[in-house]
């Protein structure tokens, strides 16, 4: 369970991958084909053992290379994965900015679309309808907000994605180290929006490969390669042991999977 200041609880989170050996160009063919039993998967750990507490208004950081389980673990976060072994907590709405606008439909207009991706991020209409002039300001759209969004250009989506995402202050909010939403002047509104949460004490979690960074603006961190915590703790304790090749083996030799 979560303690009274504790945000999000990681207790002996294990996730297990099955990927099919051969490419399979349907699911009507994937269907059929595990029907007859002629499905062949490797399996592999995207997550081992990880545990972990991150505390309200803490900025957390997550440091990795590529396939060392970030994007698993922010998956776990935000509630769209549950995992194979061990339990997570997480207290509050989230609100991950890695995907913006991953619910919007290219036939429906940016309108009907704020509307669509506020309802598939827990808002009311009610609650949307409030904030509905907020978002388009802050986006910089009203001269194509009744244009259906295939009609966009991607830097459009994506500033009207994170308007959306973040036009109530979330609890935990994921943040990833680039935000793909337009000029640089608009970059700075996201940052400044971010920072507000932060002083107004969001929880954060950082996501990214730069040391650097992580040292700037976390209070603590944590390594993740090939599904395994390496260190955990203070920015420089963490960050003072990233570097170097990823290490070859996702599981040490004298680690029991279960």
């Amino acid at each position: 369970m979560l303690g009274p200041k504790t945000a999000i609880k990681l207790e002996h989170v294990s996730v297990l991958y099955r990927v099919p050996r051969e490419r399979i160009t349907s699911f009507k063919e994937y269907a059929i084909r595990t029907l007859q039993g002629r499905v062949d998967h490797d399996e592999f750990w995207a997550l081992h053992d990880v545990s972990l507490e991150v505390r309200e208004g803490e900025t957390f950081g997550i440091i990795g290379r590529n396939g060392a389980g970030k994007s698993t673990l922010l998956k776990l976060v935000a509630r769209v994965l549950r995992p194979s072994l061990g339990r997570v907590w997480v207290r509050g709405r989230v609100a991950p900015l890695l995907e913006l606008g991953a619910g919007f439909h290219p036939e429906l207009t940016g309108r009907e679309n704020v509307f669509l991706n506020g309802a598939l991020l827990g808002f009311s209409k009610s609650e949307v309808s409030s904030r509905f002039e907020p978002i388009v300001d802050f986006a910089d759209v009203w001269e194509f907000i009744d244009a259906p969004l295939r009609t966009y250009s991607t830097g459009m989506a994506a500033r009207l994605g994170f308007a959306v995402a973040t036009a109530m202050r979330p609890d935990v909010l994921i943040v990833d180290e680039i935000l793909p939403v337009g000029d640089e002047g608009f970059q700075q509104k996201c940052k400044a929006r971010i920072d507000e949460f932060r002083r107004q004490g969001t929880t954060t979690l950082v996501v990214t490969h730069d040391r650097n960074l992580v040292r700037e603006v976390c209070d603590r961190a944590v390594w993740l390669d090939h599904g395994l915590v390496r260190a955990l703790g203070s920015p420089d304790e963490v960050t003072g042991r990233y570097k170097g090749p990823p290490r070859e083996a996702s599981v040490p030799e004298d680690t029991q999977l279960p």
